[in-house]
C-alpha cells in the first residue's frame, strides 16, 4: 500500500487532491493528512475513509522545523514507508516593494519560513524513505515562481527559491531514483490570496490579482494528480503558461506587461 503525505490538506487544492486521490484509489493508497486545522483533518478523513481509503491525520504547524520532524517520523511509526511528499502547504502575498516598512520584511520572513524552508525541512526528514522506495516529492509552486508579478515579490522569492530546491534535489538525486515534480497553478478559485498577507502584514481581505480566468481547484488537483500518476517533472496547468514561459526567453518585455495586466488596477505600482 503506497503512503501519501499531503500538506495544507485542510483546505484548497489540498483537501481536493487528497479526496480525487481516495476516490481514484481507494484502498490501494493510504493518506496522511497534514495541516493546522484539526477539526477539517477530522471532517475531510471521515469522508475520505468512506471510499476505503486508511486515513491518518497529524496536525502539523510546517513552519515549526520539529513540527515537521515529527510528521515524517509519526508517518513512518504508523505505516512504516513514504512514496509520496506533497508539499503543498503555503501562504500568499501582495505589497508592493517601493512601499515596504519594517513590519513587511517581518512577515516576509515568515513567508519564506512557510513557502521554502517548510519544504526543505520536510525534505531533509523524508528523504531516507523516499530513497529506498525511490519515492516521489511534489512542490506546489505558482505561476509565480516561473514570472515574477508586480506586487508580489517577497511571494515570487519563496516559490523561486523552492523550485531552485527542488530542482537541484532532483539533478542530485534522480541517479538513486529520487523523483521530483514541480506543480505551477496559476490563479485558481480559492480564497488563499484573500487570506495571504497584505501590506503591513494583515490578511489582505481581497484578491489583488484578476480572478476573471480563475481555474477551478477540481481541475488544478486533477492535473497534479495525472502528473503525479504519469511521472511528470512539471505541470503547467494553463497552454497561457506554457507560451508565458517560451516568451520569457524570446521576448521578455512582453511578459513584463503580460504580468502587470494580471494585477488589478487599483493594486498596480
Amino acid at each position: 500500500m503506497k503512503t501519501i503525505i499531503i500538506t495544507g490538506a485542510s483546505e484548497g487544492i489540498g483537501r481536493e487532491l487528497a479526496r480525487q486521490i481516495a476516490v481514484k484509489e481507494k484502498s490501494a493508497v493510504a493518506l496522511v493528512l497534514a495541516a493546522r486545522n484539526v477539526a477539517r483533518l477530522d471532517d475531510l478523513a471521515r469522508e475520505l475513509r468512506g471510499h476505503g481509503t486508511r486515513v491518518d491525520v497529524i496536525p502539523t504547524d510546517v513552519t515549526d522545523q520539529q513540527a515537521c520532524r515529527h510528521l515524517i517520523a509519526e508517518t513512518i511509526n504508523r505505516l512504516g514507508r513514504i512514496d509520496v511528499l506533497v508539499n503543498n502547504a503555503g501562504m500568499s502575498a501582495h505589497a508592493n516593494f517601493e512601499g515596504f516598512t519594517d513590519a513587511d520584511f517581518d512577515w516576509s520572513e515568515k513567508l519564506m519560513v512557510m513557502n521554502y524552508w517548510s519544504v526543505v525541512w520536510l525534505t531533509r526528514a523524508a528523504l531516507p524513505h523516499l530513497l529506498a522506495s525511490k519515492g516521489l516529492v511534489v512542490g506546489v509552486s505558482s505561476v509565480a515562481g516561473l514570472v515574477g508579478v508586480p506586487g508580489r515579490t517577497a511571494y515570487c522569492a519563496t516559490k523561486f527559491a523552492m523550485n531552485g530546491f527542488l530542482e537541484a534535489l532532483r539533478a542530485e538525486l534522480a541517479p538513486k531514483g529520487l523523483r521530483v515534480m514541480i506543480a505551477y497553478p496559476g490563479t485558481i478559485d480559492t480564497d488563499l490570496r484573500k487570506r495571504g498577507f497584505g501590506p503591513g502584514g494583515s490578511p489582505a481581505g481581497v484578491s489583488m490579482i484578476r480572478d476573471d480566468r480563475a481555474m477551478p481547484v477540481e481541475t488544478c488537483a486533477r492535473l497534479i494528480r495525472e502528473g503525479m500518476e504519469k511521472g511528470r517533472r512539471e505541470v503547467l496547468m494553463t497552454p497561457r503558461m506554457k507560451l508565458g514561459r517560451w516568451l520569457r526567453l524570446l521576448a521578455p518585455q512582453i511578459v513584463d506587461r503580460l504580468a502587470m495586466k494580471e494585477v488589478k488596477a487599483e493594486f498596480r505600482p
